[in-house]
This record gives C-alpha cells, sequence and structure tokens, in this order.
C-alpha cells in the first residue's frame, strides 16, 4: 500500500561555471551570469520551492575569481532571505575544500554542502514547510560530491576499488539508507545506460567513456539529482536527470538551445516525479550563422537581430581580412560579438598539402596559423597584418611540405615553422 506524502518540490540545477569565459569574453563582465541570476532568482521567488539543488560545477574553476564568488554569495544571501534551503555539491572543476569552507555556519542557514567525500555521505532530511510532516513526509537528500576511485578506496581502506562505478556503488552500500522512504542523491559524474553515452557537446565533450557510472548503481533513490553534462537529459530512466548548464557554454550546446532549471515535484513513495524544464532566457543568445558569404551578408544586412554571440561559417570561400572586417563590425554596430569566424570552404586540391594539417582535419595552413595565434593570444583574433604575414608563410610551408615525402615529416615542418612565426609575431607584439 503506498503512502500518502505531500508533494516536496524543490529546483534542480546544475554546472553553473561562474566565472566562465567564452572565447575570451567574461560571462561576468559581459553581464551574462549575473542577468541569469537575477532571472533565476525572480523564478526561485515566484514558485518558492521547498529546496534549491545544486549538482556540482558552482564555479568554473578550483580557484574561482573574487567576482565569481561574490555572485555565488550574493545568490545564497537572497535564497536565505527567502527561507529557500539550499543543497549542493563540488563537482570536478570546485575545490571541495573551498566549497565546503564554514559548512557548518552556513548549515544553520540551511544551506548544506557536501564538499569532500567522505565515509558518510551529508545528508539532510527535509520537512514539510508547514512543520506537520515527520516520518514518510520527509525526503532525505544525500550529497556525494565528484567520486575519484583512489580517494574512495583510500577512505574506505578497500585497495579493491579501482574504477567509477565501484566506488560509488560501494561508498552508496555503506550508508545507512531507508528506501522505504523518499530519497534524492545529488552528484556529479559520467552516467550512463548499458554503457551507452548520449550524445553531447560543448565543453564537457572530452568526458569520452571517462568514469562512467551505469544509471542502475542509483536504483532506489526517488529522484538522482546529476551535473557534470552539460545537456538537459534523463539517464536510464526518467528519475535519474541531468540538468544541464543554465546557460549555453560552446555552439556546440546550441543542440539544446532552451536552457533552464528543472522544477522537479515527488509525490507519495512509489509514485513518478514529475520533471518540468524550466526556461530562463539569456541575456545574449548563441546563434549559428552557415552559407555562402553573399546569401549570408544579404540576410544580415537585413536582419534585426541585436545582442547576440555568434558563430559564422562560410561555405563558399576563405575567410580574408576584409571579409572578417566587415562582418564583425556588421554585427558590433547591433551590438552582437562574433565569437568565431571560419570556413569549411575546399578547394579540389582537398588532399594535397595546402589542406593538410596534423590530426588530419580538412583545414588550409592559414587557417591552422590563425587558430594557433587565438590559442596563444587568448582567444583574441589576429591583426590585418598578421593575416598577410600567415599567407606569406603558408607559401612557404607549403613548399616544404611538398619536399616532404612522408606524412610525419610533413607534419613536423608545418608544427616547426607554425612555431617560429608565432614566436616572431608575439615578440613583434611586445
Amino acid at each position: 500500500m503506498i503512502e500518502r506524502s505531500k508533494p516536496l518540490k524543490f529546483l534542480h540545477l546544475a554546472d553553473l561555471h561562474l566565472g566562465k569565459s567564452l572565447y575570451g569574453v567574461s560571462l561576468i563582465d559581459n553581464k551574462d551570469q549575473e542577468t541569469w541570476m537575477e532571472r533565476f532568482l525572480e523564478k526561485a521567488a515566484a514558485l518558492m520551492p521547498d529546496a534549491i539543488v545544486l549538482s556540482g560545477d558552482i564555479y568554473d574553476r578550483s580557484s574561482p575569481s573574487g567576482d565569481a564568488v561574490a555572485l555565488f554569495d550574493d545568490m545564497l544571501t537572497r535564497l536565505a532571505k527567502l527561507e529557500i534551503p539550499v543543497l549542493m555539491v563540488a563537482g570536478n572543476h570546485d575545490s571541495g575544500q573551498r566549497l565546503a569552507f564554514a559548512g557548518e555556519i552556513l548549515a544553520k542557514q540551511n544551506v548544506y554542502i557536501g564538499g569532500m567525500p567522505t565515509e558518510e555521505i551529508c545528508h539532510v532530511a527535509l520537512p514539510e514547510k508547514d512543520g506537520s510532516g515527520v516520518g514518510a513526509d520527509e525526503v532525505t537528500f544525500w550529497l556525494m560530491p565528484y567520486v575519484f576511485p583512489a580517494a574512495i578506496a583510500q577512505k574506505l581502506g578497500d585497495d579493491s576499488i579501482k574504477d567509477y562505478e565501484t566506488a560509488v556503488k560501494t561508498l552508496l552500500e555503506r550508508q545507512d539508507i531507508d528506501f522505504s522512504k523518499r530519497n534524492v542523491l545529488v552528484c556529479h559524474q559520467n552516467v550512463t545506460a548499458g554503457g551507452k553515452e548520449a550524445e553531447r557537446g560543448g565543453s564537457e565533450s572530452m568526458v569520452g567513456g571517462v568514469g562512467q557510472i551505469d544509471y542502475q548503481v542509483f536504483d532506489g533513490f526517488d529522484y538522482v539529482a546529476l551535473g557534470h553534462i552539460h545537456s538537459s537529459y534523463p539517464v536510464g530512466r526518467p528519475e535519474v536527470r541531468y540538468a544541464g548548464t543554465p546557460l549555453c557554454y560552446h555552439f556546440d550546446e546550441l543542440k539544446q538551445p532552451r536552457k533552464g532549471p528543472l522544477l522537479v515535484e515527488l509525490g507519495a513513495k512509489g509514485t513518478e516525479a514529475r520533471i518540468t524544464p524550466l526556461f530562463l532566457a539569456p541575456l545574449h543568445p548563441m546563434r549559428e550563422i552557415r552559407g555562402a558569404y553573399e546569401e549570408i551578408k544579404t540576410a544580415e544586412e537585413a536582419g534585426t537581430s541585436k545582442g547576440e554571440y555568434l558563430r559564422i561559417v562560410l561555405t563558399d570561400r576563405r575567410v580574408t581580412p576584409e571579409i572578417s572586417a566587415y562582418l564583425r563590425e556588421l554585427f558590433r554596430q547591433r551590438d552582437s560579438i562574433v565569437m568565431e569566424l571560419a570556413s569549411d570552404y575546399r578547394e579540389l586540391s582537398a588532399m594535397t598539402a595546402d589542406a593538410y594539417v596534423p590530426g588530419g582535419e580538412q583545414k588550409s595552413i592559414e587557417e591552422y596559423f590563425t587558430e594557433l595565434y587565438r590559442e596563444r593570444k587568448r582567444q583574441a583574433e589576429p591583426e590585418p597584418k598578421d593575416l598577410q604575414l600567415f599567407r606569406f608563410a603558408a607559401d612557404k610551408v607549403r613548399d616544404r611540405m611538398q619536399e616532404a615525402d612522408t606524412t610525419e615529416k610533413r607534419e613536423d615542418a608545418l608544427q616547426k615553422d607554425a612555431e617560429k612565426l608565432l614566436d616572431y609575431i608575439l615578440a613583434q607584439e611586445a
């Protein structure tokens, strides 16, 4: 017989990556994350959930900037004023020790943090707001930060723990969990169904099989609030769910453009959770424009869109300094930023040295030089004088590569000449 319990309502979000920069643009300085935070807090105030759940990667790096910390501090302060409990775990981008600083004091303000893995997982039982909820009406949240197998093996004194799934499974088996009542697990891991990963893109696209944990390890939990993967989707069953990022942090993430938290409502034990994706509009929408140059030029000159982050890909020609200058100025006048301007145009000689770069990518040598320049200059774009030098140098490199009789020698020639060229350019700029 199913016990009748009052539904518990919470907002699940993950992978805030506060302090992140995109193509050299600070998402704090440019107000993207601050604006998103305002819109989220407005939504929280309107819904007044029983809790806010943050499934890791609060910050973009383990030593966050002062601005990132201040932004998160403001979020927690305002949620405390609304008397909404916050439950969070550290992700692989966070420092668990830093995140859990003053954790006992924060717990008195209903901010609960799973910072470092411990033998007993931090857990919090939330009663209903009217104070009458006890027993079956409670929901226990288990806060499990990002798990490394070696750390868990050391904590538990078990040298047989060698992989992520075994580490998580063993750690959960050590907990005193009453599965006859409602339980929510908050964690930050690479969870799969039958070893199959969902299609993903963006800044977590390199997970690629590392740390896989099968969703069945979490059987018994009424909801598993996942973080780590930047798309929002269920794994294996509807209640094992990634929230995804609050904003697009890569143009590949345009596969899922409508980002926002999940509203989760847990009913009586044994019933399905009700999960509703919410959409929070970004300050600067991201958009990819792909096509022939004249078609793009005609369409965008007649367009009215403003305040965007753009990736433009030409399909019929290569990017010249003149094309770059024109497009960047066109969108600058609309308060938009061209973050990436590329070409996938290939001449008939695509298999010659003209289109060869290491790793087998079909790009021109000029484009290869440009990419290396961006890497060395924190995504800054080369000046027209630099592009002219790239073209001159590329001709010389092509001559050398044609003389090389093996792929290895061609790659070595390109790599050495590219590094010498960039060293020269950067020395002149300095």
